[in-house]
């Protein structure tokens, strides 16, 4: 650790200057820039409007900068909208621009976030070891029960109510926010927002409390409410000398940071950076800022100064004005534990560089004693060191515009500040990547409206179908995921799925396969599908040059594959499958660049989408890659040996061995697992084919047919399903050998299992209401018309023929009316009658 002494002659001989770029993967020299002429424009927050020039400080490379994650809980769907966006802009300027990217990355380890959560767990551990009677424990909950509402959800508490508690917490909660739970807001207009969704969050929070207490549950359910008010009794009280409750908590959580992102196929940063490891830095930097004017030292912290930065020619605020007198966002940006962090600022808005520490935060040396580095600074000091005085991109969340992106850049163009040069230039691009929202409310972990990253790549979503999602909306706008644009995604993908099984499927069964992309000429001018693919290019390259527009090129995308689909599916065309397998590589191109194939590397040469088991399965020796087709193989074919059909076709079939091609194949130094089993699952499927072809010639024997028969939907549906083969049959050709992930095909065949016994369920129960329908009409038909009436105690006398003539109720006559209905009913229990007796014969 340097000195802060040695840190000020660090900064002096290193002045800021960009360190060496690492090795980078091998790039596609700008293979698909149709006009070099053309720029590549985008979003630049710094100058909000239209798409701005994209023009680098030197050619051919970009030094980029992304505010990485605070570190303090699992990641969230809103994280993933932000880190897949930026690797979506860096894959393009890599691998489609040919860019060499510096892409630098910081972690958050110090924070006020991080600080009361670490503090507040280790709190409650303590809490827990005490010897708490049940009673003693539940005052306790009960205690911290009206704190939190106290400090949370006022209106539970108003004045002349009598104590709040579990009893009548419901009661209060529905008259004071019933309205907000029913979707209702705060003020009874608009919209709700993040205000409603903050109290749902603490009303959450509430119920399980209140839950807690009814039951006696003591710590359990209770956490929530008990962390905060723990904190308030016994924050000061923490020994922060050993800061491994805080780092304990950080680590933690950067690796699963780095987890979810790996799940996610995202690019590691070429650099990454921690606060903790910069704070010798981070002292000096704020030194050179005092030094020049800029900042003032207060009870041991230190401020920025606003009023000297503006006075000296500099603009605050550039990337939203607007939001510089924002209260509320400039508390955000200082933290929940600077309120009283001691000092007397000279105006509101000038902001934390350096916080003295108070009891229960962790600290550092600095000049103006024990502190800790306020949130703006750690990225002005690790990005200045990684990439030099000015970068080309700057890129984070679009909350962090204010007040964390305009601090920094404020902060570090005052410590780059020269007398009579004017303004200096910190940053030339900012991204800023739109909300994700919920609701109309930001996602948000202060808000627990979210859903992590491990549980919906666990539930909900697989990698590549978020990626799709995220590709569908512009990367600057916000994004609220409805069902409609689930669904958009899955029928993007699954167009893609089926496109590229079908092609490598037909290519395979005529075995001209190719290596790389064609060369148009060759394949003959006029062709539409090659006029469709020149045309996409110039659309896709147009759309990626306009700020990176995505939603349009995926759609760019998914027309050519249609068309491609078309021309595949017209027989006249083809028996020509070069245009489409030229289509096929070069959408596979795209969307490896696009970073939807996890299993796929740059060049991404490939055709359809990587198998990362076909991957670990290439490094593995020929023979032990195929061992799971060639047993599938031998397995069908004793099955139907043991059939004993004499038919010629059938015994050819069998003595046809495919080792030999397969031999061949391993010969050629073929790698690819689906090559290599191609000659068993030829093989295995002829076996089926000729089965299904002797079916008819097999006479009137039942159980040789019905056994043929099994035997071959086995093969399809289990022997093959299994090992993610699809077979699909064609009129007059070999059925058609389709590779589909397994899991896919059995969740397929599953679910046709579970509807066809939904199917015979829903017969059986329809034969079962038929039989009681039948059942009760001549049950009921069984009755003589002349004795339906006759227990009825409405009446008290009756015709000859049964019929009703005296009421009960009063002694009058059967009034006409009624008594013309009584006939009608008589009438058709009569037909009834006469029915079941014609059926029947009179039996009981």
């Amino acid at each position: 650790m340097r000195s802060i002494a040695g840190t000020r002659l660090f900064f002096s001989s290193l002045k800021l200057r960009p360190l060496a770029i690492a090795s980078q993967t091998p790039r596609f020299s700008r293979f698909y820039s149709q006009s070099r002429m053309a720029p590549i424009t985008v979003h630049n927050s710094l100058k909000p409007g239209s798409p701005v020039p994209f023009i680098p400080k030197a050619d051919g490379k970009i030094s980029w900068y992304a505010c990485g994650p605070t570190t303090y809980d699992l990641s969230h769907l809103g994280h993933a909208r932000n880190y897949l966006s930026n690797d979506i802009i860096r894959r393009i300027f890599q691998d489609y621009f040919g860019y060499e990217v510096n892409f630098v990355m910081n972690y958050t380890d110090v924070d006020d976030k991080i600080i009361i959560k670490a503090r507040r767990q280790r709190l409650l551990d303590l809490e827990k070891e005490k010897p708490y009677t049940p009673e003693q424990l539940r005052q306790l909950v009960s205690k911290a029960f009206q704190a939190y509402a106290q400090s949370n959800l006022p209106l539970l508490v108003d004045e002349g109510q009598t104590v709040l508690d579990e009893n009548n917490y419901q009661a209060r909660k529905d008259a004071a926010y019933g309205n907000v739970l029913a979707g209702g807001t705060l003020t009874g207009e608009g919209k709700p927002g993040d205000p409603e969704a903050k109290i749902k969050m603490h009303l959450n929070n509430m119920d399980s409390a209140a839950r807690s207490l009814q039951t006696s549950s003591g710590f359990d359910g209770a956490e929530d409410i008990l962390l905060p008010y723990l904190d308030s009794l016994y924050k000061e009280t923490i020994d922060t000398s050993d800061q491994t409750m805080f780092t304990d908590l950080t680590q933690k959580m950067e690796k699963a940071f780095n987890d979810d992102m790996a799940a996610l196929n995202v690019l590691e940063p070429t650099a990454v950076t921690r606060v903790t490891e910069y704070v010798p830095q981070i002292v000096a930097f704020v030194e050179q800022i005092i030094q020049k004017g800029f900042a003032y030292e207060a009870d041991g912290s230190v401020y920025f100064d606003i009023g000297a930065f503006e006075k000296a020619g500099n603009t605050y605020a550039r990337l939203r004005p607007e939001s510089r007198n924002d209260k509320a966002l400039q508390e955000e940006g200082e933290g929940s534990l600077s309120k009283s962090s001691g000092g007397q600022k000279k105006r509101d808005a000038d902001f934390a560089l350096w916080k003295r520490s108070k009891p229960g935060e962790p600290y550092w040396p600095s000049p103006w004693g024990q502190g800790r580095p306020g949130w703006h600074i750690e990225c002005s000091v690790m990005a200045s060191d990684k990439l030099g005085d000015n970068m080309d991109i700057h890129s984070g969340g679009i909350d962090l515009a204010f007040p964390h992106h305009d601090n920094e850049l404020a902060q570090s163009e005052a410590f780059f500040h020269q007398c009579g040069k004017g303004e200096h230039t910190w940053v030339n691009y900012f991204l800023h990547m739109g909300h994700l929202s919920i609701a109309g409310s930001k996602m948000s972990k202060s808000l627990k409206n979210f859903q992590t990253i491990q549980d919906a790549l666990a539930t909900t979503y697989t990698a590549r179908n978020m990626r799709i999602v995220f590709l569908m909306g512009r990367w600057n706008d916000g994004v609220e995921i409805s069902g409609d644009m689930r669904k958009q995604a899955d029928n993007w993908e699954n167009t893609l799925d089926n496109f590229f099984t079908n092609i490598k499927a037909k290519l395979a069964e005529v075995d001209v396969a190719t290596d790389g992309v064609k060369d148009l000429a060759l394949i003959g001018a006029g062709n539409s599908l090659v006029e469709d693919l020149e045309q996409a290019k110039k659309d896709l390259d147009a759309a990626l040059r306009n700020s990176f527009d995505t939603p349009g090129a995926m759609q760019v995308i998914l027309r050519l594959v249609r068309n491609a689909n078309i021309y595949m599916n017209d027989k006249a065309k083809s028996a020509n499958l070069q245009p489409v397998e030229t289509v096929a590589r070069w959408v596979t191109k795209i969307v490896g660049i696009f970073g939807l194939d996890a299993a796929a590397k740059p060049p991404y040469n490939g055709l359809g989408w990587g198998s990362s088991s076909a991957t670990a399965a290439a490094n593995v020796d020929p023979k032990t890659a195929i061992k799971p087709y060639a047993a599938a193989y031998e397995k069908v074919k004793a099955d139907v040996e043991s059939l004993n059909l004499s038919a010629s076709s059938i015994q050819s079939a069998l003595e046809h061995s495919p080792d030999t091609e397969f031999a061949e194949v391993e010969k050629s130094g073929e790698k690819d697992v689906e090559k290599l089993a191609l000659p068993y699952l030829r093989a295995t499927s002829r076996l089926r084919d000729e089965l299904r072809a002797v079916v008819s010639t097999l006479g009137s024997d039942p159980q040789v047919k019905q056994a043929v028969l099994a035997l071959s939907d086995r093969i399809r549906d289990y022997d093959l399903t299994d090992l993610g083969v699809q077979l699909d049959d064609q009129t007059d050709k070999p059925s058609l050998i389709k590779f589909v992930p397994a899991a896919k095909l059995i969740a397929a065949r599953e679910e046709k299992v579970s509807l066809l016994a939904e199917k015979a369920k829903q017969k059986e129960e329809a034969r079962k209401a038929r039989e009681k329908a039948e059942e009760e009409k001549w049950a009921k038909a069984k009755v003589a018309p002349q004795d339906m009436f006759k227990n009825d105690p409405k009446y008290t006398e009756w015709d000859a023929d049964g019929l009703p003539t005296k009421l009960a109720e009063g002694g009058e006559a059967v009034p006409k009316s009624q008594a013309k209905k009584l006939k009608k009913d008589w009438d058709r229990q009569k037909k009834l009658h006469d029915e079941y007796l014609a059926k029947f014969g009179g039996k009981a």
